[in-house]
């Protein structure tokens, strides 16, 4: 064999070697991509005391009351489990999902906050108890109303609210201004609301971000 067919058949190999390895790379970079678009099968995530009332809710001052939820995909609909603890006991409470929350990604407060907008409300809670729902919630969940000309308006915060406004009168919440957030209408103030994303903006039960618009939207 001459020189000139080895170089050939080297050439050859090599470019051989070269496209095998384009193609793993292409395949592996699909596989991370595909990965980063599916959305999770289940999220958790915590809830955030208003810190104006944690010493009404909390059981003992030593221990932080703590609020959290798994949310589970279905293919019909969703079921949402909220994990209650260190609460006082007997405490009841209004959940419901929103279209906005007052606190920032890292848990302060937002200043350009005024108000939670759309509003459904879901179930009733009861302190240090486990309660489950199932209805349409991760990424899809929204509501609208033609008579004032609201468009499809998605809730994707989930809070809830004392239910009895006596039980935050001594955390200086005033009875006589009850809050609409429960069945008669009547309710304390809020106990607990999730946080949105830092990058997004967005509340938790939106799994499937679109950063291509501004601002970022959710994929149904």
């Amino acid at each position: 064999m001459n020189n000139q067919s080895q170089v050939s058949k080297k050439s050859n190999i090599t470019k051989r070697g070269l496209a095998l390895t384009a193609s793993l790379v292409t395949l592996i970079a699909n596989s991370y991509s595909a990965q980063g678009v599916t959305p999770p099968n289940q999220i958790w995530f915590d809830l955030s005391p208003n810190p104006q009332v944690l010493r009404c809710l909390a059981a003992n001052p030593s221990i932080p009351p703590k609020a959290r939820v798994l949310v589970q995909r279905g293919s019909l609909n969703d079921t949402m489990t909220v994990y209650l603890s260190g609460i006082k006991p007997g405490l009841k409470f209004d959940l419901f999902t929103l279209q906005r929350s007052p606190l920032l990604a890292n848990g302060q407060i937002d200043p350009t906050f005024k108000n939670f907008g759309l509003a459904w409300y879901q179930t009733d809670l009861q302190a240090n108890q486990t309660t489950s729902i199932r209805t349409i919630l991760l990424d899809q969940i929204f509501g609208f109303d033609p008579d004032v000309n609201l468009k499809p308006t998605k809730t994707f915060h989930v809070g809830f609210w004392f239910n009895d406004p006596k039980d935050a009168q001594a955390c200086g919440f005033d009875i006589t201004k009850p809050t609409p957030f429960n069945g008669e209408n009547k309710a304390g103030p809020l106990a607990f609301i999730s946080r949105p994303n830092a990058v997004t903006k967005l509340g938790p039960l939106c799994t499937k971000p679109n950063l291509s618009t501004n601002p970022v939207s959710c994929d149904p």
